[in-house]
C-alpha cells in the first residue's frame, strides 16, 4: 500500500510553549509503514495557510495543524478547499475544537490518534466568506481576543487576566439577528456562533453544539451584574450554561447580524474588523478531520 504525505505545521508561539522538541516526539510515533513526514514551522501571521496551499499543490493527502484553534483555521480553511484530510495536535492556549473533537492534549497519544488514520467529516461555518471551525464571535470576546493578539504574553492564564482586566470598562451592544429568517433583538456582552460546544480549557458555552446537525449554534451572552461573573464561569465549565438564565442559545442554518458600526470579530480566536452587517452560514460535513473512532462525534 502506498504511503500517505504528511506535512505538520507547526505554529512555536501558540498556547505560549516552546516547540523545538515536537518534531521529535512526532518522529518517535508516527507510524513510517503508513506515512511520509515533513515538518514545517510558521514564522507570521497567515504563514500556516501559504504553507498548507503549497502542500497540497505538491499531493500531500494529510496536513496536521500543530498548534491551538487559530492554527487549525488557517490549515483548515486550505485543507477543506482542496478536501484533503487535517490533522490535529493540540498545543494552543484553549484547544476548543481539539478537546471537543476527543483528540489527546498529549502530543504522542495524539500522534498515534493520527497513526490510527480514522477519518470522519465535520461541520464548518463562514463568516463573510471566512470561514471557522470551532467558533466564531463578537463583542466582549472579540475585544479580549484583540487585546491577546497584541500581548507578547500567551497562554491562558494571560487569557484570562486581560478578559478580566477588559470586562470592568466593556458595554454591552444591541444586535439585530436574522436566524433562518426570524428577528431577535438583544442587548448582549457577547454574542457567539458555535460550532463546536466550547470556547476551550472546557469552558462550555453552549453544550449542545454538534459538529454533524448542519446547524451553527447563536449563543448571546445577556447584560448581567459583574458580580455574577464567578457564576457564569462556573455554569461554562460545568456545561450548563442553558440553565443559567445568562445565556439565550438559538440554532440556525443561516444566520444574519446586524450592529451598529464596523466592530471586531474574532474566527476561533484570531482578530479582526467587519462591516456593521455580518452574514454566517453553515457547510455541512465539508471537512474531514482525523478524530478517535471509539469516541462519536456529535
Amino acid at each position: 500500500m502506498a504511503k500517505s504525505n504528511i506535512l505538520f505545521i507547526i505554529n512555536p508561539i501558540s498556547g505560549g510553549k516552546d516547540k523545538l522538541k515536537i518534531p521529535a516526539q512526532i518522529d518517535a510515533e508516527l507510524d513510517r509503514t503508513v506515512f511520509n513526514p515533513n515538518f514545517s514551522f510558521t514564522e507570521y501571521v497567515g504563514h500556516a495557510a501559504e504553507i498548507a496551499e503549497e502542500a497540497v499543490q505538491k499531493n500531500f493527502d494529510v496536513i496536521v495543524a500543530v498548534g491551538g484553534d487559530g492554527t487549525i483555521n488557517e490549515v483548515a480553511s486550505k485543507v477543506m478547499e482542496h478536501d484533503k484530510i487535517l490533522g490535529i495536535i493540540p498545543q494552543g492556549s484553549g484547544n476548543g475544537l481539539a478537546r471537543f473533537l476527543k483528540i489527546p492534549m498529549n502530543t504522542r497519544r495524539a500522534v498515534r490518534l493520527i497513526n490510527k488514520f480514522h477519518v470522519d467529516r465535520i461541520d464548518t461555518g463562514k463568516l463573510n466568506e471566512k470561514f471557522f471551525f470551532n467558533m466564531a464571535g463578537m463583542g466582549f470576546d472579540a475585544h479580549v481576543s484583540s487585546v491577546f493578539a497584541g500581548n507578547k504574553s500567551r497562554g491562558f492564564s494571560t487569557y484570562l487576566q486581560l478578559g478580566l482586566k477588559e470586562m470592568i470598562h466593556y458595554k454591552p451592544e444591541t444586535y439585530e439577528l436574522y436566524i433562518d429568517g426570524l428577528l431577535y433583538t438583544r442587548t448582549a456582552y457577547v454574542v457567539s456562533i458555535a460550532n463546536s460546544s466550547q470556547y476551550g480549557n472546557n469552558a462550555h458555552v453552549s453544550p449542545r453544539a454538534s459538529v454533524t446537525d448542519g446547524l451553527l449554534d447563536v449563543c448571546i451572552i445577556k447584560e448581567f451584574p459583574l458580580y455574577k461573573i464567578p457564576m457564569l464561569a462556573y455554569h461554562m465549565l460545568n456545561a450548563s450554561t442553558e440553565r443559567s438564565g445568562m445565556v439565550e442559545i438559538i440554532k440556525g442554518r443561516e444566520i444574519r447580524i446586524v450592529r451598529k458600526a464596523d466592530a471586531p470579530i474574532h474566527l476561533d480566536g484570531e482578530p479582526g474588523l467587519m462591516s456593521a452587517e455580518l452574514h454566517i452560514e453553515v457547510a455541512p460535513l465539508s471537512l474531514k478531520v482525523i478524530v478517535p473512532e471509539d469516541k462519536a462525534i456529535v
